[in-house]
């Protein structure tokens, strides 16, 4: 298993597998910093050559990761601005839903909003703020988000964690 980060992901990469009787895999991290490998129960790290093969493959195994995990969050965002509530208000289409979600920062944020409020967002009349809040106030609430760096629920309002830097801007 090759970890993102260093020493302390290590460790805890090592626990979860101990935790699930899981011994016989190997686990190292690749720490961006000065790409350096690290080992569980080591303290210090292997520095591998910057022209080193190894170093090569696990870069390129950190960043399919990346490139992996980054694709799945785009496309459930996408696929939750297609369906929900809001796809439901007539004439409410995806930039407006996206305009919506941005300028309230989450759906409970704008199930709390008043019509008026609504009303603020560019590109929404009176008459589809009206419609999103009737659309709103019917639909239950969603279930809770989990955030795939860490594991832990994330509540409603929650933003969801940005890309690492470096990240930004990859095309899947």
């Amino acid at each position: 298993v090759v970890v993102d980060g260093g020493q302390p992901q290590v460790a805890a990469a090592r626990r979860a597998l101990d935790e699930l009787g899981i011994d016989d895999v190997a686990v190292c991290g690749l720490a961006k910093r000065l790409e350096e490998v690290w080992l569980p129960g080591e303290d210090d790290p292997v520095v591998l050559p910057r022209t080193s093969e190894g170093l090569y493959l696990l870069q390129r195994v950190r960043d399919e990761a990346h490139r992996f995990a980054i694709a799945y969050q785009r496309s459930k965002r996408g696929k939750s601005l297609r369906a929900g509530p809001l796809a439901e208000v007539p004439g409410l289409g995806e930039t407006r839903r996206k305009a919506l979600l941005k300028h309230f920062g989450s759906v409970k944020r704008l199930r709390a909003a008043t019509i008026e409020q609504i009303c603020e967002v560019p590109g929404i009349g009176r008459r589809t703020a009206e419609q999103v809040a009737a659309a709103l106030a019917g639909a239950a609430p969603a279930a809770p988000a989990v955030n795939t760096a860490t594991g832990e629920m994330m509540e409603e309002d929650e933003p969801a964690a940005s890309p690492p830097p470096g990240i930004r801007g990859q095309r899947a």
